[in-house]
């Protein structure tokens, strides 16, 4: 008689080198569920003081046990040193999903061959790592963006998180600790938008067959997350996801989208049409929409959407869309000063911003244009005078005409 088989699929969750291994940490905190934990470090200290599944000390002959010294050469001959550790421990994963903090040693060098390896086992493999923070100096910063580029030829799909946009989502008052915690959680919940789709019966169920359609050698992939209460909870949370900070540019050409929507047991049908309609329309046309919608009583009146773009190269800067709040204003003047306070530590992202409301308004101002029309031609003469000696008409000229 056949014994039996396993029908679930497989998910193991590394956690590589010290940002890795604490993300991992936080996912078992809050008690992710479905997958199994696997905990790989050059630092034997470090590894102590985590819960999860499995345990690897790797470079023990070269580090011994004291850590990779933030140099990526020693994290990646450390891991390769222990291949046929690291192969056993991930035999028989369906997914893996490799988590790091890049800029360091062990994560930054070792990622890319853990990926590598749970990809010859033929296990859909993802990559979810954060890019430092910029006060963590350009050395580290360097090596992260090399460190990405390797991981990025090693996965079929890399979510890389830039801590620096946590700071636009946190208090003036946050201290390192908690910011460090916070992209810890930003791991967990790129972690656990994917898994959740799988792991969790829902009340739109999917299967690992859907979200390896998308993930399979998707290159690049942006993620975004909302949470929101109240009146038209799901549709917010939707612009919020598709609006993140996180997102390092827009959906818009992405060919493969995961939506994952969580909520108590009073979500209603019309409000999960409404925010995956929003998210559809921001996707490119042909896109493969994989949904699901999860019931988990312990959000209460919160919705929860998380969204996954992939399947294109590079994209577009961001272009905040983000017509839906643009529209719940009622004039479109106050709304420019509002974005940039919003964002102050986005750097180029704060010109790429401007350069979009500068467009927009741009349209307002053509609206009111077309209305005054039939007053506007006799002011077109001394519109070639804004600098000679009238100020004041100068205000009174309309915007196109400037």
């Amino acid at each position: 008689m056949a014994a039996p088989q396993n029908y679930l699929a497989v998910i193991k969750v590394v956690g590589i080198g010290g940002g890795g291994v604490n993300a991992i940490n936080r996912m078992i905190e809050v008690g992710l569920k479905g997958v199994e934990f696997i905990a790989i470090n050059t630092d034997a200290q470090a590894l102590l003081m985590s819960d999860a599944d499995v345990k690897l000390d790797v470079g023990r002959e070269l580090t011994r046990g004291l850590g990779a010294g933030a140099n990526p050469e020693v994290g990646r001959k450390a891991a390769e040193d222990h291949r046929e550790e690291i192969e056993e421990v991930l035999k028989g994963a369906d997914m893996v999903f490799v988590t790091a903090g890049e800029g360091g040693g062990t994560g930054t060098g070792g990622a890319p061959v853990v990926a590598n390896i749970a990809r010859s086992l033929g296990a859909l493999t993802i990559g979810v790592v954060t890019r430092p923070f910029t006060f963590e100096g350009r050395r580290r910063a360097n090596q992260a963006e090399d460190g990405i580029a390797g991981l990025r030829e090693e996965v079929d799909t890399l979510i890389v998180i830039p801590n620096d946009r946590l700071l636009s989502i946190s208090d003036r008052q946050v201290s390192v600790l908690d910011a460090f915690r916070s992209a810890d959680q930003v791991l967990l919940s790129g972690v656990q938008g994917i898994t959740d789709l799988i792991t969790t019966p829902g009340l739109i169920n999917l299967d690992f067959a859907d979200v390896k359609s998308v993930m399979s050698e998707a290159g690049s992939a942006l993620m975004g997350i909302g949470s929101a209460r109240g009146e038209d909870r799901a549709k917010a949370a939707a612009i919020m996801a598709i609006s993140s900070p996180l997102l390092e540019a827009s959906i818009d050409g992405a060919r493969g989208v995961l939506l994952s929507i969580s909520g108590g047991s009073d979500l209603g049908l019309f409000e999960i049409n409404e925010s995956a309609q929003l998210v559809s329309e921001a996707a490119h046309p042909e896109a493969n929409i994989i949904f699901g919608a999860v019931i988990d009583d312990a959000l209460g009146d919160e919705v929860r959407v998380t969204v996954i773009a992939a399947g294109f190269d590079g994209g577009q800067p961001p272009a905040i869309v983000r017509d839906p709040v643009v529209k719940s204003t009622p004039a479109a003047s106050p709304a420019a000063p509002e974005r940039p306070a919003t964002r102050p530590s986005y750097g180029s992202i704060g010109s790429v911003t401007s350069r979009s409301e500068g467009e927009s308004g741009s349209r307002h101002s053509d609206g009111p244009s077309t209305t005054t029309a039939s007053p506007v031609p006799p002011q077109v003469q001394p519109a070639r005078q804004p600098y000679v000696e009238s100020p004041a008409e100068e205000l009174d000229v309309p915007d196109f005409l400037k």
